[in-house]
């Protein structure tokens, strides 16, 4: 067999489920049709579950935020996570357990967070987890991940004090407090020096601005109708200055946020959309009903053949 020849096998295969599938459908509406004071009371309980079950306050939300890790690695916070994600593992006196016994926070999740621009700042999250981490362009951070949970809507007044105690829970974990305390020494030398640093460059500039008999003179250029004072020697520090001054502002915001081996930049959002949704939902109750209803009017409909086949197996 060649491949051609598989090919046409293959579309012969494709054409007879098709076929198979048509019969199905076909068959489910004579059924409907025929039965339909069975079917049609399985569609409307269906329905009527579909809406108990979106009631406003029993809907159910994501909420998600990108949590600084300041020291950990990524696959050492994992690790940490990772009871969360099997609540069956989770110490009793951990802060969490309470709300996620009472069912206040459910699924707990975490995503990788992509730096697109390589410039040290979240551009997107990973949620359909389809970067690599040896992808050079979209790089996955190793500083921030992502964190979700569930929490129905009748709960939401409960989600600051779930977010405290993820916190708590996750910076109460021996192996992120141990390279938390090896990383905040190491992050404040880093800042001091960065402003050492800024301080130099900056100092060195104006010296060299103002003291410098060669620095007073014009600089003319024609065309424009702009005078530059100065000499072009002052502009080859501008660059670095810039640089200095954007590598000082990164470390300072680090220190700012390094309170503990995880923090938050900002507060869990929620996701404005529902995770089922009552169109959604209704739709897949609908569905349900009548298949349902189209399998027990089959099975009323060949009651006869089904009870022969028992009693033959009773033989």
């Amino acid at each position: 067999m060649n491949f051609f020849d598989l090919c046409v096998a293959a579309w012969h295969a494709l054409g007879r489920l098709c076929a198979q599938c048509g019969n199905v459908l076909s068959r489910m509406i004579r059924l409907s049709f025929r039965y339909w004071w069975i079917v049609c009371p399985l569609v409307v309980l269906a329905l009527a579950g579909g809406l108990y079950y979106t009631r406003t306050e029993n809907l159910t939300y994501r909420a998600n935020a990108v949590v600084l890790l300041n020291g950990p690695t990524v696959r050492q916070f994992e690790e940490a996570f990772a009871p969360l994600c099997a609540t069956q593992t989770l110490p009793g006196e951990a802060p969490i357990t309470p709300y996620i016994r009472e069912q206040k926070a459910t699924w707990f999740v975490t995503y990788r967070v992509i730096d697109v621009l390589h410039d040290s700042y979240a551009d997107y999250v990973d949620f359909k987890r389809s970067v690599k981490p040896s992808d050079t362009v979209n790089v996955q951070m190793q500083d921030r991940v992502c964190v979700q949970f569930r929490v129905k809507q009748k709960d939401m007044s409960c989600l600051p004090e779930v977010e405290r105690a993820l916190l708590a829970t996750l910076n109460a974990d021996p192996v992120l407090q141990e390279a938390y305390a090896t990383y905040l020494p190491n992050l404040r030398e880093q800042a001091a020096f960065n402003h050492r640093q800024a301080i130099k460059l900056d100092s060195l500039t104006s010296n060299y601005y103002y003291y410098t008999a060669s620095a007073a003179q014009p600089m003319n250029y024609p065309g424009n109708g702009v005078n530059f004072y100065g000499d072009r020697k002052i502009r080859l520090f501008l660059n670095d200055i810039y640089s200095q001054h954007e590598r000082t502002q990164l470390i300072d915001h680090r220190l700012r946020f390094a309170t503990a081996p995880v923090s938050l930049e900002s507060h869990f959002a929620l996701d404005p959309a529902p995770v089922m949704s009552r169109m959604k939902c209704l739709v897949i109750m609908l569905l349900l009903g009548w298949v349902c209803g189209c399998l027990l009017a089959e099975i009323i409909d060949r009651r006869k053949k089904i009870a022969e086949w028992l009693k033959k197996d009773e033989k």
